[in-house]
């Protein structure tokens, strides 16, 4: 009776370990989908952006600096995006990227205001067509981010709350995942400011 009891207790045991062990696994696969919906968007973001240059650049051929310059920034952009898909929940990843997206937002912030001194440009359909749809994706870019920091969130509690958090470094849950947190003081693509007709 005693090992039956014994043998009880630690079956018991062991369950309830290994419920541990997948809660934790779901929760990390959970994040890291969320930040790949993150990353299609900004793909789908850094994409459009080279047709925005272009189509400026017909109209803004002594703007060459700042149309560079978005090249150049959207590029930085996307390698840090890249090294965060690699290590999705890495905060040192997350707050390069979001430095990133803010040299981003910074320099299409100067090219919203030189497109704003030029009426036919802003009167052009493929311009107008290409902001709509960078504001859309920008949309779409919040909306993820805020599913990927709620799955991050849920990940970080379970994992911190007690007895996961002296099981999980063994499974190899040894740091929190990071937020992705963007600096809304720069007003990071707020495309809906932008009238264009």
């Amino acid at each position: 009776m005693k090992t039956f009891l014994l043998l009880g207790g630690i079956a018991l045991i062991v369950i309830y370990v290994i419920a541990i062990y997948n809660k934790l696994v779901s929760l990390r696969a959970r994040f890291e989908n969320a930040f790949a919906q993150i990353e299609v968007q900004l793909k789908r973001r850094y994409d459009l952006i080279p047709n925005l240059v272009e189509t400026a650049k017909g109209y803004l051929s002594h703007e060459r600096e700042t149309l560079e310059g978005v090249i150049n920034a959207r590029n930085k952009a996307m390698a840090a995006l890249n090294a965060a898909a690699a290590h999705p929940g890495s905060m040192d990843k997350l707050a390069s990227l979001a430095g990133a997206e803010q040299g981003l937002a910074a320099s299409l912030g100067k090219l919203d205001v030189v497109v704003e001194a030029y009426p036919e440009l802003k009167a052009d359909q493929t311009m107008s067509d290409l902001m709509e749809e960078l504001t859309a994706t920008e949309n779409r870019v919040a909306f993820a981010r805020q599913a990927y920091n709620d799955a991050v969130t849920d990940y970080n509690v379970y994992r911190q709350s007690f007895p996961q958090v002296v099981l999980a470094p063994t499974f190899g849950h040894r740091t929190d995942a990071g937020l992705l947190a963007f600096d809304d003081s720069v007003k990071i693509r707020q495309a809906p400011d932008v009238s264009f007709g």
